[in-house]
């Protein structure tokens, strides 16, 4: 701010910026030094969490035995059954899940002299309604 009257020989009153421009100037020079030192890294060892144990696979589900005698009569886990009920039950089976390890395993016990026809109505059976695992057991010599 200039304070002058019309003539210029009165005082004037001006901000001498040269020793504010030089005061800025040594400051930014000190900031420009001094920042880098503070962000230095410091390296420490921190111990890593263990990961955590894997969860063990639910048990298989109970195999179901289906037995099939030499007069022909199914019996389903030792209870005997028609083929209506057992049809229904493969059913229940093959919409546990399409995965394997969803299903029970039907495992199909003929007897020696059991007529083929019937062991193959119980597999196919079994396909129709969606299941995946099926085994046999071998007759027991009588």
């Amino acid at each position: 701010m200039a304070f002058s009257s019309g003539g210029g020989s009165g005082p004037m009153a001006d901000i001498n910026v040269t020793p504010l421009v030089d005061v800025m100037l040594v400051l930014l020079i000190i900031f420009m030094i001094t920042v880098p030192m503070l962000s230095h890294k410091i390296k420490i060892d921190l111990p890593q969490p263990a990961p955590p144990p894997p969860v063990p696979p639910p048990p298989p589900p109970e195999p179901v035995n289906v037995s099939i005698k030499s007069s022909g009569q199914i019996f389903w886990n030792d209870q005997p059954v028609s083929e209506e009920l057992l049809q229904a039950q493969l059913v229940l089976i093959g919409k546990k899940g399409s995965r394997p390890e969803d299903q029970p395993e039907v495992n199909i016990k003929p007897d020696r002299t059991a007529k083929y026809q019937i062991i193959a109505t119980v597999m196919a059976d079994a396909k129709n309604a969606g299941v995946i695992k099926i085994g046999f057991v071998a007759p027991q010599s009588e």
